[in-house]
């Protein structure tokens, strides 16, 4: 692995060296350090083992990428409700002007 795109971070005390694109090493170094304190977190919840706490940690964050998800669908399925309701409410405006100005 060329030095030149690879980047050192430490997860649980062991440093390991992975690829990494140019440019991106702020934002895998940030990744690192939260994976780090996520694994730190399972391990001091008694989880023994590198592989139990990898895996534990793994299901965690993926149990908050879904529920971050979720809320983003959520929220884009209120955003649409509102934009329908804000076109009926606009149609209805339009409807009326419409009917006042044959008055």
């Amino acid at each position: 692995m060329s030095n030149e795109n690879s980047l050192v971070i430490h997860l649980l005390d062991k440093e390991y060296r992975v690829a990494c694109p140019a440019g991106e090493q702020d934002h895998l170094l940030e990744a690192a350090r939260y994976l780090d304190k996520q694994m730190r977190e399972v391990r001091d919840a008694n989880v023994i083992g590198l592989e139990r706490i990898a895996i534990m940690t793994a299901l965690n964050m993926s149990h908050e990428l879904l529920r971050a998800r979720e809320s983003l669908t959520s929220d884009s399925d209120s955003e649409a409700r509102v934009q329908s309701l804000l076109n009926r409410l606009e149609a209805e405006i339009q409807a009326f002007e419409d009917a006042r100005s044959k008055l």
